[in-house]
């Protein structure tokens, strides 16, 4: 396929076009930008957003449109078409639905008097509240005619001269109007935000598996995991089809071992659908900020192997509903505020959970406002008169919450979490075997000989307000290489500062001395709540990549993550060390002695 630049479109962004057929193209926007707020931007890789154009006749077809942010280049491209090939008709096939993405539309509608939008159910829904939403940051608010809108039920085969497209409706708790495009002759599916991954590459496709699926996993983790059973659903009704290539709306296409990418995305949510303990997260979002704050906690959550089931109360039955709360093992709830007022689907939503919830569960509230929060206070007063107990305090967040508050968010998810594994009754260990262990399982004694030196692992990373840091004891530490100088540690899934170290971020390992080990094996072994910062009061120091140094070391190492390998409950992180020092040349290394394999 041609790579074809057309184009700065603003600062950190360009674009790329990418010829399928004759008459039908992608055009990707190409975003730098590394500080977004969002979860699934954490790897910090920019992204792109991927639109695809069919000419056909006279109409120029338009598949998943460009946020707002992309607007004035986009409308250069829709005239650069619409000038060479003499169209005069748009039609917008839309399944990913949002202010910004509505505000493009509309935009190019006042431009063009022969528009028409495809969606599914759900989308007209959402395009009907969003089109003359009222922006209260606007004195001058001008309504705009809605186009005709050609509503998807179900399967809708649309022929279009060589190029045959299949619209299949997929919704789900985060996107209920999703809407997928299968073109049966170049056997290439349009797959929206499934399969998608935050990457900025002007590449067509990836240039082999392994070089995108550390991103398609995060992004699954961030945005998939919460409603599993539904994306596995929809993988396994892909699955049936004949594909060549997987193009979703953001990152390079699919093309190399396509078969078992989608394998995977079936065992991942499969693991995720055990007999864990699950947690009933409802929420709705008007703008996506609340979805924002859902999608940390859930983050958080599901590092604890408790299931998330996420319900967007707005497109969910109310038998849905009230069976998922009768299930559930705790509960969190989030609204958006709008017009001093919660929505009517999460009052609906409230007054079930107050009928059919258990109050001996742990429950959580959240959402976000702009000027006053009502909905919040609403859930608060309704739920504590009702009997509930909060695990934590209501999570009230103005606008949209800046990267250490949404780690801060994914502290309280896993905090929560660990409050529902408590509650759940215990069963015995049991080992892969299917044999129950316990602490004088020979083995495991055996296993606790294995000893480490005892350190305090330490990262920072991010400037200013959005700087975000993190420590832990760390004792399964080994030198894992000499050339490069390497080292290997073992990271538990659950633990805070896990998501400080993805591919490319830097730390410290702070070895401690056997003379001045307690006091900081005092300091990391306590709880902090979330949000707390792990170093106040301590009079650190920097290396050379600007992490963090503590008094106690007896030598320090600045290390950068290369490599990162799952390993059943924890992450082994494989690091370059690329500085370090001996702090206390008279001292030796303090050595974490164990009775058991069973715990640390």
């Amino acid at each position: 396929m041609s790579d074809i630049n057309i184009g700065l479109v603003a600062e950190n962004q360009n674009l790329s076009e990418f010829e399928i057929t004759e008459n039908f193209s992608c055009v990707r926007f190409l975003d730098q930008n590394k500080e977004r707020f969002e979860l699934e931007f954490n790897l910090e890789k920019g992204t792109s957003f991927n639109t695809f154009f069919i000419r056909s006749h006279e109409e120029l077809f338009i598949i998943h449109p460009p946020e707002k942010q992309y607007l004035n280049t986009f409308n250069k491209v829709i005239s650069r078409f619409c000038d060479q090939f003499k169209l005069d008709k748009i039609n917008f096939i839309s399944g990913h639905i949002n202010p910004q993405i509505i505000e493009t539309i509309k935009n190019i509608s006042t431009q063009f008097q022969n528009t028409t939008i495809t969606c599914s159910n759900p989308g007209y829904k959402l395009i009907s509240e969003l089109w003359n939403q009222r922006n209260p940051t606007l004195e001058n608010f001008i309504e705009i005619q809605l186009p005709e809108i050609n509503i998807i039920k179900k399967e809708h085969n649309l022929e279009l001269d060589n190029i045959s497209l299949e619209l299949i409706p997929i919704p789900t708790a985060r996107w209920p109007g999703g809407l997928i495009i299968y073109e049966r002759n170049q056997e290439i599916l349009l797959s929206e935000k499934i399969f998608s991954a935050h990457i900025a590459t002007k590449y067509w496709s990836e240039t082999n598996r392994v070089s995108t699926e550390i991103d398609r996993k995060h992004f699954y983790d961030c945005l998939m995991a919460p409603m599993s059973n539904q994306v596995v659903s929809i993988t396994e009704k892909i699955s049936d089809y004949d594909i060549k290539t997987i193009a979703p709306l953001h990152g390079p296409a699919i093309e190399y071992s396509l078969k078992s990418f989608l394998n995977d995305y079936i065992r991942w949510g499969e693991n995720l659908s055990t007999n864990n303990p699950k947690i009933a997260l409802i929420y709705a979002s008007a703008y996506g900020n609340t979805a924002s704050i859902g999608d940390a906690l859930a983050k958080g959550i599901n590092r604890t192997s408790v299931e998330v089931e996420s319900i967007n109360c707005e497109f969910t039955p109310n038998d849905v509903l009230v069976k998922s709360i009768q299930n559930a093992d705790g509960y969190l709830i989030g609204s958006p505020t709008l017009g001093g007022h919660a929505p009517t689907p999460i009052v609906s939503a409230l007054g079930s959970l107050l009928a059919e919830g258990n109050r001996d569960k742990p429950v959580g509230i959240f959402g976000s406002f702009g000027w006053s929060g009502e909905a919040i206070d609403l859930l608060e007063t309704k739920l504590k008169d009702g009997g509930f107990k909060f695990s934590f305090d209501p999570i009230r967040i103005k606008f949209s919450p800046n990267k250490p508050k949404i780690k801060e968010l994914e502290e309280i998810g896993t905090h929560f979490g660990r409050k529902i594994i408590k509650k759940a009754k215990k069963k015995p260990r049991k080992s892969d075997t299917g044999m129950i262990t316990s602490k004088t399982d020979p083995k495991l004694q055996a296993l606790g000989r294995v000893i480490g030196s005892l350190c305090v692992l330490t990262a920072s990373k991010g400037k200013d307000e959005n700087n975000i840091k993190g420590a832990m004891l760390a004792s399964w530490v080994s030198q894992a290489s000499f050339s490069p100088p390497g080292l290997s540690i073992a990271v538990a899934k659950d633990r805070s500062v896990e998501s400080l170290l993805q591919i490319g971020d830097s730390f410290a390992l702070n070895i401690l001395s056997e003379k001045d080990f307690k006091e900081p094996l005092k300091r990391f072994t306590k709880p902090f709540a979330p949000g707390e910062d792990r170093f106040e009061g301590i009079n650190i120091e920097l290396t050379p990549n600007e992490q963090i140094i503590i008094p106690e070391s007896l030598a320090w190492l600045d290390a950068s993550v290369k490599e990162r390998m799952e390993c059943g409950d924890h992450w082994v992180i494989y690091a370059e060390v690329q500085h370090g020092n001996i702090l206390k040349s008279d001292s030796l290394t303090a050595v974490h002695h164990r009775k058991t394999g069973a715990n640390y």
